[in-house]
Formats: C-alpha cells, sequence, structure tokens
C-alpha cells in the first residue's frame, strides 16, 4: 500500500466542494413576480434550472476557459455541455461537474456541487496548471468500493488491531456506517459499505486532499485484510 497510488484507485476517487445561497439571490429570481419554493420536487427543479441558468453558463465557461488556458487543451481534448442545473466540463485527463440543486430541508436555499472524477493519474492533481484551476474547491473525497464490503468487518479489524497503532473506530448500534480515525489526518473518515468518504474542515486542492486519502491507505496497511477493501 506505500508508493504512489494505483491509477485503478485513482479512477474510482471522486473530489467534492459544496456550497450554495438563498434562491432569491439568484440573477435569474425576480421579486414580485417569482416565489420561493416551500418543496423540492421535479416542478420546482425546474424552476431551480431556469432562475440559475444564466450563472451556471457563466462559471462553467469560465473553468472550460481556464482549463484551457492553464493546461493547453486542444479543442478535441475538452468539451463543455451545459443543461441547466448541470453542466458537464469532459477533458481527456479528468471530468469536472457542477450541479445546482434544491435543499430538501429549506427549499428556499440551493445547494452547488463540484464534483471532479475520472482522473487519468495521481500526477495530474499535483502539476501547478491543475492546482491553478481547481485549488481550494474541494472538501470531500469518496472512493468507491468495487466489491463493497460489510461494515461490522471493517469495525471488526480495526478492534482486532493493538491498540499503539491508533487507528480507531466508533460506530453506531446498527452498524449502518462507521467512523474512522486516522493518525495525524485531519479529516473524518466514513465507511458505508458502498464507499469511503473523507470529509475535510476546510477546502483544499485535490492533491491535499488525495495525500489524506494515502494517510488512510497507509493506516489500513496495519492488517492485509483491511488493506484489501481499498484494492
Amino acid at each position: 500500500m506505500s508508493g504512489a497510488t494505483p491509477s485503478s484507485i485513482v479512477t474510482g476517487l471522486g473530489f467534492l466542494g459544496r456550497s450554495g445561497g438563498a434562491v432569491k439571490s439568484l440573477a435569474g429570481f425576480q421579486k414580485g413576480r417569482h416565489t420561493l419554493p416551500t418543496a423540492a420536487n421535479p416542478t420546482t427543479a425546474a424552476f431551480l434550472a431556469k432562475l440559475c441558468a444564466t450563472e451556471l453558463e457563466a462559471t462553467a465557461e469560465t473553468f472550460f476557459q481556464s482549463a484551457r488556458s492553464a493546461l493547453g487543451y486542444k479543442r478535441l481534448e475538452l468539451t463543455l455541455q451545459v443543461a441547466s442545473p448541470v453542466a458537464v466540463l469532459t477533458a481527456k485527463d479528468f471530468t469536472f461537474e457542477l450541479a445546482y440543486a434544491l435543499e430538501e430541508a429549506d427549499p428556499s436555499r440551493y445547494s452547488i456541487t463540484q464534483t471532479l472524477r475520472d482522473l487519468s493519474n495521481a500526477e495530474l492533481v499535483r502539476r501547478p496548471e491543475f492546482e491553478s484551476v481547481f485549488s481550494g474547491r474541494f472538501s470531500e473525497l469518496t472512493f468507491a468500493l468495487q466489491k463493497g464490503v460489510r461494515v461490522e468487518a471493517v469495525i471488526d479489524l480495526v478492534e482486532a488491531l493493538e491498540a499503539d497503532n491508533q487507528l480507531a473506530v466508533t460506530y453506531p448500534s446498527d452498524c449502518s456506517e462507521c467512523t474512522l480515525t486516522v493518525p495525524g489526518l485531519d479529516a473524518v473518515v466514513r465507511c458505508t459499505g458502498a464507499t469511503l468518504d473523507l470529509v475535510f474542515p476546510a477546502a483544499g486542492s485535490p492533491a491535499e486532499l488525495l495525500d489524506g486519502f494515502a494517510a488512510v491507505r497507509a493506516a489500513f496497511a496495519l492488517n492485509p485484510e483491511l488493506a484489501a477493501v481499498l484494492g
């Protein structure tokens, strides 16, 4: 589990950034004409798509131009598709998605999720040109466990480790998920059985989040069965 992150793992990683605001703050919202959504459903989702279209297109175009300029992509290597409330930037080395959605708990507010996925290799995220485009945008990293894993099995493996290894685990009584504490890592590490998620206290660059994932891999290497969870 040491050394460079294998490409099979890198391609399974997703980097997420979250933000949002009040629906009434969107440029397309007209006071006196529009009313704020009171529920999140297909009708209000379509309403949001109209309200955010201008801002989404402008933001997506900015990312397109930044990636094209910084990474030197040619026309055939970079495409942008915008179908509000989602925009997808597809490059030969990665895919980047911007998505607007109403918040379920408070439909008068919207969320924006930025997702970077399908990376070609780990070295890409460490290039200064790449960091200039995506630095400070992501606070979560998710890794899809291809074979899945029983949460109970992860709990048992961590609890079987010697105490001085410091890797610790907490979980609810139904073992629906578990949270791991990794020495030296300032992030919440959550295993759901289908994914392993790292949630950081502040947004950072993909390279910073990848370093956090490397720390988790190193901690899992304490036990061969635990290491096999990440492949």
